[in-house]
């Protein structure tokens, strides 16, 4: 008998994943609040620039450990850094919106945190390569982000008190890490599996932490090859995952999940921006487009590799894209059957730095084999042929 899942959400809720495309923490946070009225979570805007996407939040949860953004990413240093301050000012920010909001309300808030071991597999050590590489820089860093993890909830609870607290811990990475497919800088080499139970170790330390702060911790990958049996060991009570990125193999580990009370968030909808704004379309007086479907349960079946889903339309030359067939056939003319662009007079031939000079006009005649040249041993030769200008190469 399965046991009950006691959830703070109502069954059939909706929530977001975390990223949105905003740049204005107050607008996001409204837009959360107002589409999301069951289930909101606090938004990650990754284009208000560094420090803002999930692993420059993560950076500045940390304590007691200094990080500085470098071209190749975040990596430790001896103390705290600039981007580090940065990073904590923006998540004030978002902080004070969502408090600012969220005024009288009462019921599930859920808040995103990459998970530790997608962290250790971004940050780079102070004398290079990755911390993921390093036990003990593993460690602390679990450690520190698990400290910082929790005054976090606490200062959530402080600004919205009916809040239910569920935590989001992003890991995106974890498949690659158990399998030892993170690259080292050169990108020649890898860096070597991870042990299993090293890995339901660190995940635990983190989701008893969380538990011991009265929240509830949740799992989510994107990736393929989630493994939901360590997650369940390691003390998960929800797991979140990609419908398209779900396997055959996944079915059993996650019967055996909700056999054991585990909640599941599924990830249905596809995170893709509308063609047109619905305020704009309401603006112009026109309906807005109706939401993209869901995968169907047999197309799931069928990418049970790994492959993300996007609509794709075949035009009848085998020209490919992925919008609508009025583009495809707009550029199947184009593109003869042989794979080369047919270019008109009405067609701009310009390169990346400008219109390309005209081709010389290859004009002359063909010469041809007809039987009384064959009898006397000289070619013949036809008529002259109209210009013809030589394909052009993309």
């Amino acid at each position: 008998m399965p046991k009950p899942i006691e959830v703070p959400w109502r069954s059939g809720a909706a929530t977001g994943v975390g990223s949105l495309p905003y740049d204005d923490p107050i607008e996001a946070t409204r837009v959360v609040l107002g589409e999301l009225p069951d289930f909101p979570h606090l938004p990650e805007l990754p284009m208000r620039g560094p420090g803002s996407d999930m692993v420059g939040r993560a950076c500045a949860l940390l304590v007691e450990l200094g990080v500085d953004l470098q071209p190749s990413g975040w990596r430790l240093t001896a103390g705290e850094g600039l981007d580090q301050r940065r990073a904590r000012s923006v998540l004030a920010q978002d902080l004070d919106a969502l408090e600012e909001l969220t005024q009288g309300y009462s019921g599930p808030l859920k808040l995103q945190v990459t998970g530790p071991w997608t962290l250790a597999a971004s940050l780079e050590r102070p004398r290079g390569g990755r911390v993921v590489g390093d036990y003990g820089a593993r460690r602390d860093v679990s450690q520190s982000l698990t400290e910082g993890l929790a005054a976090h909830i606490a200062g959530v609870r402080r600004r919205v008190p009916g809040a239910e607290v569920v935590v989001q811990l992003d890991e995106p990475s974890l498949p690659a890490v158990l399998r030892g497919s993170v690259p080292t800088a050169s990108g020649f080499s890898r860096y070597r599996p991870i042990e299993e139970s090293e890995g339901t170790e660190l995940l635990r330390g983190m989701i008893e932490r969380i538990s011991a702060e009265q929240a509830l911790p949740v799992v989510h990958s994107c990736a393929a090859g989630v493994p939901f049996e360590l997650l369940r060991r390691a003390g998960a009570r929800g797991l979140s995952f990609d419908l398209t990125m779900l396997g055959e193999a996944d079915l059993e580990p996650l019967a055996t999940a909700v056999e054991d009370g585990v909640a599941l968030l599924v990830g249905a909808v596809p995170a893709v921006r509308p063609e047109e704004p619905p305020t704009r379309a309401a603006a112009n007086g026109r309906r807005p487009p109706p939401p993209r479907p869901p995968p169907r349960r047999s197309a799931r079946v069928e990418r049970r590799g790994g492959h993300p889903y996007r609509p794709v339309v075949l035009a009848p030359d085998g020209v490919r894209r992925g919008r609508g067939g009025q583009r495809c056939r707009r550029h199947a003319k184009l593109w003869p059957r042989g794979g080369r662009p047919r270019l008109g007079p009405d067609r701009d031939d310009a390169g990346p730095y400008g219109r390309r000079p005209p081709r010389r006009q290859v004009s002359g005649t063909i010469p041809v084999r007809s039987s009384a040249s064959a009898r006397s041993g000289r070619p013949a030769r036809s008529p002259a042929v109209p210009p013809v200008r030589p394909a052009t190469r993309r």
